[in-house]
């Protein structure tokens, strides 16, 4: 016999920063797709990287009305990344559903995400093949993608940021990890397991702004690099090999057009400041490259908690001497 408390549970983990506007819009959408499933019970687990606008009053009233709200309240702004995978391991669904909290993340494709969990595939992920965000951005974002894609010793899946729904026992193979800064959506690729696709056109965010800068979506860029490419140090090595090769074939042409025409060939100070510069441009990208790495290591090597949390709302306190 089912009963309430044997229906499956769906968690939907949604990190926050600054959305005053949007918590109680999605809200509202998530619970409307809900009410038109059978059998399914679900919590709302919102993570709030300690926002400056009134969004922190928002979830506050949203869990004291509905016990289904769970809120975590982070110390500082961790990320999203890092955020979201605490919201994983702190919720207690049978399967978990991650999405932006900008709405750019249609809620209605929940129903489609449960209908192909209920079929069997531990991961459903949105794809978005088309976006109606700026034509320049959704550009080069595609071309990162495909140029990850062909570097990355893990095929990836284009056009996949992250949001989908996730079974329980990959979440508790994410447990396992001990990657501290993880590039999300190369972990699920590199993991897999049977996944079903869900293609989706992006709409434009409605209201407030994106959080995301040059800086942030640089590091995240990086970050996809330097955990599934070791492409750019084979490149640097190659690089400098036949660059070398190319200094040495034209030294030894200078030197024989100098024995040669000896009081006629004037070497003169250009291609010596033209080689120069040159050499010393490329030694740096590539010390650059390296640093890249080196920091990737770094992150990795101090064992850092995911966050730290200031309060949570309808939701357990974790252990005190819980790692998360």
């Amino acid at each position: 016999m089912v009963t309430a408390a044997t229906q499956p549970l769906i968690s939907v983990v949604v990190p926050c920063y600054n959305e005053e506007g949007n918590v109680e819009v999605l809200y509202h959408r998530i619970c409307a797709v809900f009410e038109t499933l059978d059998g399914i019970r679900f919590q709302i687990v919102f993570v709030d990287n300690a926002s400056v606008d009134g969004t922190q009053d928002a979830l506050r009233a949203l869990a004291e009305r509905d016990q289904r709200v769970k809120v975590i309240f982070n110390i500082r702004n961790f990320g999203v990344i890092r955020s979201g995978l605490n919201g994983f391991f702190s919720s207690a669904g049978d399967a978990v559903i991650c999405m932006a909290c900008d709405l750019q993340d249609p809620p209605e494709l929940i129903a489609e995400f449960i209908r192909h969990w209920r079929g069997g595939f531990k991961v459903v992920i949105g794809v978005k093949p088309r976006s109606r965000e700026s034509f320049l951005m959704f550009f080069l974002r595609s071309a990162y993608y495909r140029m990850l894609n062909k570097i990355s010793e893990t095929p990836l899946i284009d056009n996949f940021t992250g949001f989908g729904l996730y079974d329980r026992s990959v979440i508790e193979t994410l447990r396992r990890i001990p990657d501290r800064r993880p590039y999300f959506r190369g972990l699920i690729a590199e993991l897999g397991f049977a996944r079903a696709e869900v293609p989706f056109v992006q709409p434009q965010r409605e209201r407030g702004v994106t959080k995301n800068n040059f800086y942030s979506l640089y590091d995240l860029a990086m970050m996809g690099i330097t955990s599934h490419s070791r492409v750019p140090l084979r490149l640097a090595t190659m690089a400098g090999f036949f660059l070398g090769l190319g200094s040495l074939l034209v030294a030894s042409v200078y030197l024989i057009a100098k024995l040669l025409f000896w009081n006629s060939f004037a070497l003169g100070q250009a291609p010596v400041l033209i080689g120069v510069f040159f050499f010393g441009s490329v030694q740096m990208f590539f010390v650059g490259i390296l640093g890249e790495y080196i920091g990737a290591i770094h992150a990795q090597v101090h064992p850092r908690p995911w966050v730290i949390e200031r309060e949570r709302l309808n939701l357990e306190q974790p252990p005190l001497d819980s790692e998360k």
